[in-house]
């Protein structure tokens, strides 16, 4: 409850803008309960970090345990670029947490890796279905794939996103088949 309440401001309102007074208000608690179950405003973001890169790699994992036996990175795509794999909620959440890693490296450490094990998962699809392509081949695909995916999100905000994310889809496919 507090760490929803705290991801519905920090989209509203950056991490920086974030107090606990407005958490607080947002969640409909007291500030000192905050501050007895959570902690300070530093506490309550590392607890957020935690749950925000535990949901990411358990979504990822399940999207992966999803995909059929063949055709493994078509139906990777497709489910990517799906609007109801899309949570625009999560994708204002990254960029408000990616903003404030300029001045928190451990922040942006973490944000780096996060993004850098999507890439990864990615490229381990890629590495499957392109067995004689190079790591290089299947590094660049799998990045261009994931800034492409990262851009149709980061996009939702401004409304209807469906001719961007077939156009995206198409896009990415388009990398893959460039792998041969």
């Amino acid at each position: 409850m507090i760490l929803d309440a705290y991801e519905r401001c920090i989209v509203r309102l950056g991490v920086e803008g974030t107090t606990l007074e407005q958490l607080a208000s947002e969640a409909g608690l007291a500030r000192a309960l905050i501050r007895h179950n959570v902690g300070n405003k530093e506490d309550l973001l590392d607890a957020y970090i935690e749950r925000f890169l535990d949901r990411g790699k358990a979504e990822m994992d399940a999207l992966i345990q999803a995909l059929p036996l063949e055709d493994r990175v078509p139906a990777m795509l497709e489910i990517l670029f799906e609007a109801r794999f899309s949570n625009v909620s999560t994708a204002r959440a990254a960029i408000a947490l990616m903003a404030a890693s300029h001045n928190r490296p451990e922040l942006a450490a973490r944000m780096r890796a996060w993004f850098g094990q999507f890439i990864a998962d990615i490229a381990s699809e890629l590495s499957i279905a392109c067995p004689d392509c190079t790591a290089d081949e299947i590094t660049d695909v799998a990045t261009g794939i994931a800034g492409i995916y990262s851009n149709v999100d980061a996009m939702a905000p401004l409304g209807s996103s469906a001719g961007l994310r077939e156009s995206s889809l198409r896009a990415a496919l388009r990398l893959v088949n460039s792998l041969g």
